[in-house]
């Protein structure tokens, strides 16, 4: 398929953690480092500490190298998106104006909205290439200097949480003594009352065009070196490493002093020009947020000047110095200064997209967005034995209906008439870009088969002379990788167009809801909800119906008939045989019924205000819903308020099982497993109902979020959990969850196929989806939140001429009740050269993969099992690349490829995190929770939750951006500094005990640090440039994130700052996962075993 850039304009209409008890490798006896940290596309490398290298490696008694000029000036500020410029960015040709990004998340128009802007003429895209200009210098990153003696550890080591702080989690019904006490103590992301939380919608607003550059302050002090590092145990030797220089402050080029360039490329590839790395030789530490002077035109900051290095720790061994390994942050910033000015045009096959945390702008010219589709290569080994030998995973992270920003335009509606969307004869792909016409039109090739099939003669059209359809600007299909068709009868159930779907709310009635006033706060809130339910396109009310449901220990109907004066109940006592009492009534339009809605909504609390009942059922619940949908032959979902473990009599009647000393054991796995086999069953007939079900828990104690959650990951619904629920503190966080819950875009009774071409086949699936086949991905509903992750294998041969391609197709039944198809195509390269693979990784959606399928595993094997197995399958990818791709260098030197170089640190904090490593302190409850929310997560999801944003609130109050974050470690931060902490569940606020009194006032109101009050949900409105602009960045923060995040205000010192601590992912947790400093020693020592 010829892949030049479009040649006129189309002609469209409007849219229709961790690794537990590291005895051996982490203990101090074994603090090896590696001697050389070396990042790098196939040759190219960061070299750690010790500069080794085959030929540029400093020897004995070489001199320091030439000073690089300090005076030299820093690149000077690229333009940012102007926050009111349209842009042109829509579907097809590339338009002539350059685009602008608004600099936080917009709402999101649904299809049909508003017309898109008019086509621009064509322009040939300036953006083709698909990676950085090729070069044979190779640079080898070697630090001159020795690591600095500083803090590794958080302050409470491995020693648990203190006294103060040792409550476990759950230990009986009634909320702890104090609302804002975790409900357990060192995990993160914490899951208490303070968290589990919206929206996001894009990977973040950019951070400013800043480059980040050391300051001369910052560099560690000149100090000599005899042979070999110091460490506190038996060491590797460190080949050349006398008397290394001081390093001086960086120069412009980004290169970093006292690192020499390493030899030519290895055998059979291309060099990569020196990247801008200026965080590698020191991000600095002490004077850390605002940066004082670092930057090109910055403006002056509103806050203190830097005073105090934040906590201090006795001098230990001298350690590999973090700042000279690999920094999330700086990477991060690298590519949004580069890549967020221009647009991202998808005509080039198989180019590696931007980092999801870059605010950038897509052109949809032949293949999916990233937003919809992400891969971890985008250039496949065209053998089987390349991809087993390198061990590098292939999948594509596909999140169908993802939310695009304003600024682009949602995918085009295509009515292929009565016959319905043209297809392949042979493999059934749906008419797409990656179709070869021939014969003059008469017949086309199938990309993904290579059959050929006759083109009907209702969509016969003649080519042009470049062999193209004369008609190709102005079929979505054609042009586009992203577009819907509607669907005919022979895509519907029974061969008949589906009712639109409904709502059904059930409604917890018991003692604990309503005594939390959970049941008054719900009613109260659907009395205006049931109002905005989710509508498409111009319709001026939404097609949905709505039914009500309350429970105990028995069911109870309203019917709610508009032609009633009050809604009349019907109560089912019998929930070993649940039945629906009445059709006509129960599911009603919220418009016509409103009356009888809103007095329904008045009396369901004071009908129960009395109730002593404390037990309560679940799956009648379920059923009773389910068999509502059926009755009216529609598909829907369920929302569901629940507080406790369902122990009434009743089928799926629950124990409780929250055995913690079964962590570490063989049994561990169980603590993941469903209670019951009616939950399987149940789950599988929602789905062939299309029955969704989205379930908010509010737990004061055990509650088997494993068995509960099971029918929401399997029919495609959300879970929410609110420990200890109060209204006054949670109410506005579940609303809030609420609000979007109901209001997001939805797609019920839906199919996903996964095509692809000839040679790979998806052979897994990962997410909230049930397969009854091995095919067909089955979602009793789908949102804009959730991805499916898939596994992708060879079973023949690739050609890197042709590529191979992906094909996502949607079947789903829209909230107007109308059946569609949505098809995403997405062309991949392939390759016969093993660097060319490693150099066109994506490490976010490899993170992405490996923690799902290790979240699935833990239900099946003992998690050290699972944690060992993930280790030596990164060992095994680096190692691939060390011996096939990289330079010949020394053993001790530690080589990663450049889009990979990330792998360890994120690694490292899957394996931290409390599903992979649990603990006493950490609740069943949690991990489960945990791990159900996170199997159907999609990019920016999994990067933002294992690894947290840091941000430094030393803010020029005339900027809208957010401030340029810093590496979630403790020894970043400084007594006298404010820092804002968020991973998408939990947001905290950190104050260090020697901010300035000035600021206290500004922004708490208070004079000293002792008045700030720890209980704190949000922030007094005060009028003052800081206290706004802080409001205003929380506010930014949560827009960008599908969960509303509880604001938690953590002193410095205060035993709360526990549940902070966890969230510094590069530090030693409580329960025994590894610093990034250890475990990167840690997989240097597992490579040079595989090597060896």
């Amino acid at each position: 398929m010829n892949q030049q850039g479009h040649a006129s304009a189309p002609a469209y209409g409007p849219p229709q953690s961790g690794y537990g008890q590291y005895h051996a490798p982490y203990g101090p006896q074994y603090q090896q480092a590696p001697q050389g940290i070396h990042n790098g596309p196939p040759q190219q490398g960061y070299g750690g500490p010790p500069p080794v290298s085959a030929s540029g490696a400093m020897k004995p008694g070489m001199g320091p190298p030439p000073p690089m000029d300090p005076s030299a000036p820093p690149p000077g500020p690229q333009t940012g998106y102007n926050q009111f410029s349209q842009g042109d960015v829509q579907n097809g040709p590339s338009g002539q104006r350059s685009t602008r990004r608004p600099p936080i998340s917009q709402a999101f128009i649904p299809p049909g909205g508003a017309s898109p802007p008019p086509m621009q003429p064509y322009q040939q895209p300036a953006y083709q290439n698909a990676g950085p200009p090729l070069s044979n210098q190779q640079p080898a990153y070697q630090n001159a200097g020795p690591p600095l003696t500083h803090q590794q550890q958080p302050a409470y080591q491995n020693a648990g949480p203190p006294p103060t702080a040792h409550q476990p989690a759950y230990q009986n019904t009634g909320p702890p003594p104090n609302v804002h006490q975790p409900a357990y103590q060192n995990a993160g992301p914490p899951l208490s009352t303070h968290q589990q939380q919206p929206p996001y919608q894009n990977a973040g607003p950019p951070t400013g065009p800043q480059q980040l550059t050391n300051q001369a302050g910052a560099q560690p002090p000149p100090t000599s070196l005899g042979g070999q590092q110091q460490y506190g145990g038996p060491s590797l030797p460190m080949a050349g490493a006398h008397g290394l220089p001081p390093m001086p402050p960086t120069g412009p080029t980004g290169a970093i002093p006292g690192m020499q360039p390493q030899g030519g490329p290895g055998p059979g590839q291309h060099g990569y020009p020196p990247q801008q790395n200026g965080a590698y030789g020191g991000q600095p530490r002490a004077p850390q947020p605002g940066y004082h002077g670092s930057y090109p035109a910055q403006q002056p900051n509103f806050g203190p000047a830097p005073h105090g290095s934040g906590p201090q720790q006795p001098p230990g061994p001298r350690r590999l110095d973090p700042d000279s390994i690999p920094s999330p942050i700086q990477v991060i910033e690298d590519d949004r200064m580069q890549r967020s000015n221009d647009p991202y045009i998808t005509s080039v096959r198989g180019q590696v997209p931007p980092l999801v945390t870059t605010d950038f702008l897509v052109k949809d010219q032949g293949n999916a967005s990233p937003r919809f589709i992400r891969c971890t290569s985008y250039n496949l080994p065209c053998t089987s034995e390349m991809a087993k030998q390198s061990q590098v995973p292939l999948a594509a992270i596909i999140k169908p209906l993802a939310t695009l920003p304003v600024e682009e335009t949602p995918p085009y509606i295509v009515d292929h008439g009565e016959t319905g969307p043209v297809r392949c004869n042979r493999c059934k792909a749906y008419i797409c870009p990656n179709m070869q016409f021939i014969e003059g039109g008469r017949r086309f090739q199938c990309g993904f088969c290579n059959c050929v099939t006759e083109v009907p003669q209702h969509y016969f059209q003649h080519l042009d002379h470049t062999g193209r359809r004369v008609d190709h600007w102005d079929r979505p299909e054609l042009s586009l990788g992203s577009y819907e068709f509607i669907a005919t009868v022979d895509y519907c159930k029974e061969n008949k167009p589906p009712n639109p779907p409904a709502f059904i709310f059930m409604i917890d009635v018991s003692y604990n809801a309503i005594k939390s006033g959970l049941v008054s706060l719900v009613c109260e809130e659907l009395k205006t909800l049931v109002n905005h339910l989710p509508r498409e396109g111009q319709m001026e009310q939404s097609a949905l119906r709505v039914g009500f449901v309350t429970y105990n220990k028995t069911l109870h109907f309203y019917n709610l008939k508009a032609s009633l004066a009050q809604p009349q109940m019907m109560v089912v006592s019998d929930v070993a045989d649940v039945f629906v009492p009445l059709l006509d009534g129960f599911l009603v339009n919220a418009v016509e019924s409103r009356p009888v809605i809103e007095s329904l909504l008045e009396q369901i609390p004071e009908m129960f205000a009395d109730t002593r009942e404390t037990e309560t059922v679940f799956v009648p619940v379920i059923q009773a819903g389910m068999e509502s949908l059926k009755a009216a032959e529609c598909a829907g979902k369920l929302f569901v308020f629940h507080t406790s473990l369902p122990i009434a009599e009743a089928p799926g009647k629950l124990k409780n099982r929250d055995d913690r000393k079964l962590v570490n054991t063989d049994k561990e796995k169980t603590l993941f497993q469903a209670q019951s086999n009616i939950y399987h069953s149940l789950a599988k007939d929602c789905v062939a109902a299309g029955c969704c079900v989205d379930l908010f828990l509010f737990p004061n104690q055990f509650v088997d979020v494993a068995t509960l959650g099971l029918v929401t990951l399997q029919t495609g619904g959300s879970i929410y959990k609110y420990n200890y629920f109060q209204s006054n503190s949670d109410g506005e966080r579940f609303l809030n969850d609420l609000r979007r819950d109901v209001q997001k875009t939805i797609g019920f009774d839906a199919v996903m196929r996964v095509r692809t071409s000839t040679g790979v086949r998806a052979t897994d699936f990962f997410g909230a989806i049930y397969m009854s086949n091995t095919t067909d991905v089955e979602l009793a509903a789908i949102d804009c939140d959730k991805a499916v992750t898939v596994e992708i294998k060879h079973d023949d041969k690739l050609n890197e001429e042709t590529g191979a391609f992906l094909q996502c197709a949607l079947l789903y039944t829209s909230v107007s009740g109308q059946r569609r198809l949505r098809v995403h195509n997405l062309a991949l390269n392939c390759c016969n050269q093993m660097s060319d693979m490693y150099r066109n990784c994506e490490t976010d959606s490899m993170i992405n993969y490996f923690a799902k399928a290790t979240f699935r595993a833990v239900a099946h094997n003992p998690t050290k099992t699972v944690r060992e197995s993930l280790v030596n399958q990164c060992a095994q990818v680096l190692s691939c690349y060390r011996k096939n791709c990289a330079s010949p260098s020394s053993a001790g030197q530690l080589i990663l490829p450049e889009c990979m170089k990330l792998l360890p640190v994120y690694l490292n904090c899957v394996l931290k995190c409390e599903v992979l490593l649990g603990g006493a302190d950490i609740a069943t409850d949690d991990r489960a929770y945990l791990q159900q929310l996170l199997l159907s997560a999609d990019n920016t999801q999994s990067a933002a939750f294992f690894y947290p944003r840091l941000l430094p609130l030393e803010l020029d109050v005339a900027s809208e951006e957010l401030p340029v974050s810093v590496r979630c470690s403790e020894e970043r931060l400084q007594d006298g500094g404010l820092y804002i902490l968020e991973n998408g569940l939990s947001l905290f606020l950190w104050v260090g005990i020697s901010v300035p009194h000035d600021l206290l006032k500004a922004l708490f109101n208070v004079d000293t640090f002792g008045q700030i009050d720890g209980e704190m949900t949000m922030l007094p409105v005060l009028d003052n440039p800081f206290n706004k602009r802080v409001r205003d960045m929380i506010d930014s923060i949560r827009a960008e994130r599908p969960r509303y995040m509880k604001l938690m205000v953590v002193k410095q010192r205060d035993k709360m700052e526990l549940l902070f601590k966890h969230l510094l992912v590069e530090d030693k947790s409580l329960n025994g996962g590894a610093t990034y400093v250890d475990f990167l020693c840690h997989m240097h020592k597992e490579i040079r075993q595989l090597l060896s």
